[in-house]
């Protein structure tokens, strides 16, 4: 059956709290150790309550795919290199990349809390799920951050055909202004869309927009499997995107010493090491001003943003992560939305190493 004809799949809810338990047992399964097993479960789970279905617990499939080929160490320990005061290299030793970047954002928050600015690089490391997660991880320690990854080849440069840049997002965040506020935080795919919405596409069986995609005749599609089957995602802004999706390269591959220029292998892949890089910048806000300034500053902004006057047909202006955080809200009251075939491939997952399956939760609350 082709994927547009294929039926709308009823969608079943898991309570997060379920979800985190089930990601971490199956984790650990797989011979990885407790501690980093609460660490891959936590960022999963953290996408799956934001929205981001694409970078959930359904990303732990083609994790274990390439963990069993040996394409992802379940058992490395990430090792950090000072270079100087303020800069430090990680070297993931191809571990989980979540591992690495939870620990590159925590030495540059350090860095940050002396020095006023600290930047950490991560060489041979691995997908780390969304950018957004570690975005956060600086905004509970109330720091300002970027934070820039690489991936594997998914769009071709502006006017061509072949499949050479990643569509990894750039991501930023600063702390809000306080009550009534939220903070800035920005993660977005240089691409129309991120890709990992196509694989969603081609896992429920559902179309995808036109626009998002080529197919391997460079013509437009509105099939997931054909966008996959070497088809290419188209940039948003045209050359604005190509160019984003180059810096990212520069700043993640480039620069730290991973694969860049097409050499990144994806998450869906498995024919060797990822070798994905990763940069992690932590700015203090407090270095101009006081932090209470900082914030007031940051209040204001977000007030005038959210309370600017509307176009028509919009009913409401949303600060760069609101959405999210209000969805985050809702999940954690209704559970986690997936499709069947999404339960059925993880339970797949489960019972091949005896962990207990996903139970989906009766009545969703409201």
């Amino acid at each position: 059956m082709s994927q547009q004809s294929a039926p709308p799949q009823q969608t079943l809810h898991i309570h997060p709290s379920q979800a985190l338990h089930f990601a971490q047992a199956l984790l650990e399964a797989q011979n990885v150790p407790s501690a980093h097993a609460s660490i891959v479960a936590e960022c999963l789970v953290h996408a799956d309550l934001h929205g981001h279905d694409t970078h959930g617990i359904n990303r732990l499939v083609p994790y274990f795919t390439r963990l069993r080929k040996g394409l992802i160490s379940p058992t490395a320990t990430p090792t950090l290199t000072n270079i100087t005061p303020v800069v430090a290299q990680c070297d993931a030793c191809n571990a989980f990349g979540f591992i690495a970047a939870r620990m590159a954002m925590s030495k540059a928050i350090e860095i940050a809390t002396v020095y006023g600015i600290g930047m950490v690089s991560v060489k041979h490391s691995n997908h780390f799920g969304t950018s957004a997660t570690f975005v956060q991880q600086a905004l509970d320690a109330e720091m300002m951050s970027l934070v820039f990854t690489n991936s594997s080849p998914a769009m071709p440069a502006w006017g061509g055909r072949e499949k050479l840049l990643g569509v990894s997002p750039i991501a930023a965040g600063a702390p809000g202004g306080g009550e009534g506020t939220r903070p800035f935080l920005m993660d977005m795919a240089p691409s129309v869309v991120a890709r990992g919405k196509v694989h969603r596409a081609a896992r429920r069986g559902e179309t995808i927009p036109e626009g998002w995609a080529l197919d391997r005749e460079g013509k437009g599609t509105t099939d997931p499997e054909k966008a996959l089957d070497g088809g290419v995602m188209l940039p948003m802004a045209g050359p604005k995107g190509s160019a984003l999706s180059i810096m990212m390269d520069v700043f993640s591959g480039v620069l730290g010493g991973s694969a860049f220029a097409g050499g990144v292998e994806g998450p869906y892949e498995s024919s060797r090491v990822a070798d994905v890089g990763h940069l992690f910048v932590v700015i203090k806000p407090d270095l101009f001003m006081g932090l209470g300034e900082f914030k007031e500053r940051m209040g204001e902004l977000y007030k005038k943003i959210v309370g600017s006057e509307k176009m028509e047909g919009c009913e409401r202006i949303y600060f760069p992560g609101e959405i999210e955080a209000e969805r985050a809200k809702e999940r954690e009251r209704t559970g986690i939305p997936f499709s069947q075939s999404e339960i059925d491939k993880l339970n797949e997952e489960a019972r091949a190493v005896g962990v207990d399956e996903l139970k989906m939760l009766e009545r969703p609350a409201r």
